[in-house]
């Protein structure tokens, strides 16, 4: 069975960092991709960071490019996400997905949360000013 988990969310202030890791149990083969989501109270869940494990391929949305960067380990259990210069527009509860890397085949269907099979449990993030 494919699960996902979610951790290391926190409070942070302005201008601090935070790693969060993302632990996959049950994926037995080399051809999943895995995606950091965040969703606002109020607002869509929106995907911020992608990464395959086929190919290595990673993928942000503007928003974070420069200072979030997404990583897995060499087994590939775990996905992380380094959260740098952290803005309290980044203050959201974080999901990671996971599908097979055959339905990401451009650079923008990564983006969409309902297209991946697999959802851990959120963990909150929350910076203040």
């Amino acid at each position: 069975e494919v699960q996902l988990q979610a951790s290391g969310g926190g409070l942070v202030q302005a201008g601090g960092s935070l790693k969060l890791s993302c632990e996959r149990s049950g994926f037995d083969r080399d051809d999943y991709a895995t995606a950091w989501f965040r969703q606002a109270p109020g607002k869509e869940r929106e995907g911020i960071a992608f990464i395959s494990d086929l190919d290595g391929r990673k993928y942000y949305v503007d928003s974070v490019k420069g200072r979030f960067t997404i990583s897995s380990d060499g087994a590939k259990s775990t996905v992380y996400l380094q959260m740098n210069s952290l803005k309290p527009e980044d203050t959201a509860v974080y999901y990671c997905q996971s599908d097979f890397d055959r339905k990401f085949d451009d650079d923008r269907s990564w983006r969409k949360y309902y297209r991946y099979k697999w959802r851990g449990q959120g963990t909150q993030v929350t910076v203040s000013s």
